[in-house]
């Protein structure tokens, strides 16, 4: 028997985000760069003026009040995300700026304590820029090989393809979980299974997956997992770094300072435990404390809730921009977060971005960070219109008005 779920109260779920009730350019603002930064429900907002109005000190090495407030508050977030991706222990997550600075922090301690002269990292064709860049420094560094998956006309990658590429050289496979600029779901637990019986570890970008898509990291096997609050209705400046016990232990730290040590001397320093041997300095507490709220806004309306709606408003806008003469959608994969990539044929996508923007609507246009990928597919970029669980499909037909008339103008 299929499984029945309940529609939301999506006028309610507005009401908990201030920013959507303004117009932009004297129309009401219609927000579609979800794919970039969603916006925050008034709970997180909240939690940040709570904390700076109330609870401000730094944690861990206090002994007062606000001091113990401060620290309780934050580990609690840290609980929260061990549970939200179904880790085996709060101590396996390492905050972090975002995602960014989670996959350096890998390629510079795991990559480069690990990696030697003629191994081989894999990628896929559709990463961002943030999951090119650091293995490409990586392997000039060590004269290791970088090696690229293919990504088909559809935008899906070459699984066979993978399977070629893969050998006993292979030491790190990092792969994005869902593109930014297709929306495209890879098959992560195929691939982390394939790689696993080479011996390679294997790290997975989760910045665009994890507000959309179960995440269960044992269940993966996946050995680092990386993802951003922001892209999850909570703060910028904050992400986190999954890792399996075992390799974080042995990993070197990533910064040196304040928290990542037990003893200091000028002869020797000894460092600290796991997850505080990567946590240098003073952390960004009050947006790792109003992370929580974050998690809390997804878990009380749900995962299958969200994904349904986001895929609803996805097929509605999918249908709707197929009937426009001269459009075309760059990503068609089977598989699909609420991502809707396209061109207009004769009309550069800045130009489409502007005008969409005269009349209060906001879409991401350019090449999102996956240049190679734009390439590959002969264009210079997109524009970008990505869902969220606030948008309306009265919204998309407000989209698709407006594309009607800029194409009958130019």
């Amino acid at each position: 028997m299929e499984k029945v779920i309940q529609n939301i109260d999506v006028k309610t779920i507005r009401e908990a985000f201030p920013i959507l009730h303004q117009q932009v350019n004297g129309k009401p603002l219609i927000y579609f760069d979800n794919a970039a930064t969603n916006q925050k429900p008034i709970s997180v907002i909240q939690s940040i003026n709570d904390y700076y109005s109330r609870d401000n000190a730094n944690i861990h090495r206090g002994n007062h009040s606000l001091a113990d407030r401060s620290t309780a508050n934050f580990e609690e977030t840290r609980s929260a995300i061990q549970q939200f991706i179904k880790a085996k222990e709060a101590d396996e997550i390492i905050f972090t700026s975002g995602t960014t600075e989670s996959i350096n922090l890998v390629a510079s301690t795991y990559g480069r304590a690990t990696i030697n002269k003629g191994d081989e990292i894999i990628i896929s064709g559709m990463e961002h820029h943030s999951n090119i860049v650091p293995w490409q420094l990586l392997c000039e560094e060590k004269g290791a090989i970088l090696k690229v998956i293919p990504v088909t006309e559809i935008g899906e990658i070459d699984f066979d393809q993978f399977r070629e590429l893969l050998s006993t050289k292979t030491k790190i496979v990092s792969i994005v979980y869902a593109s930014n600029s297709l929306g495209s779901i890879n098959p992560i637990k195929a691939i982390i299974e394939e790689a696993h019986q080479f011996g390679a570890v294997v790290l997975i970008d989760g910045a665009q997956a994890s507000a959309h898509l179960e995440i269960d990291v044992v269940s993966l096997d996946c050995d680092f997992f990386a993802l951003s609050a922001h892209k999850m209705y909570g703060p910028t400046g904050v992400g986190i770094l999954y890792g399996k016990r075992d390799l974080l232990e042995a990993m070197p730290p990533y910064k040196g300072g304040g928290e990542m040590i037990k003893e200091v001397s000028f002869i020797k320093t000894t460092y600290n435990d796991i997850p505080y041997k990567f946590e240098a300095g003073t952390p960004n507490i009050a947006d790792v404390i109003a992370f929580k709220k974050a998690i809390e806004f997804i878990n009380d309306i749900g995962k299958e809730a969200i994904a349904h709606h986001e895929n609803e408003l996805l097929v509605y806008a999918t249908e709707k921009i197929k009937q426009i003469d001269r459009v075309k959608i760059i990503g068609e994969a089977k598989e699909k977060v609420s991502v809707l990539s396209f061109v207009i044929d004769g009309i550069h996508h800045f130009d489409i971005g502007q005008m969409m923007d005269a009349k209060g609507i906001a879409v991401r246009t350019g090449h999102h960070c996956t240049q190679p990928l734009m390439h590959q597919f002969g264009i210079e970029g997109t524009v970008r219109a990505s869902f969220s669980i606030y948008n309306t499909k009265a919204e998309i037909d407000e989209m698709i008005v407006s594309l009607e008339k800029i194409i009958t103008i130019l």
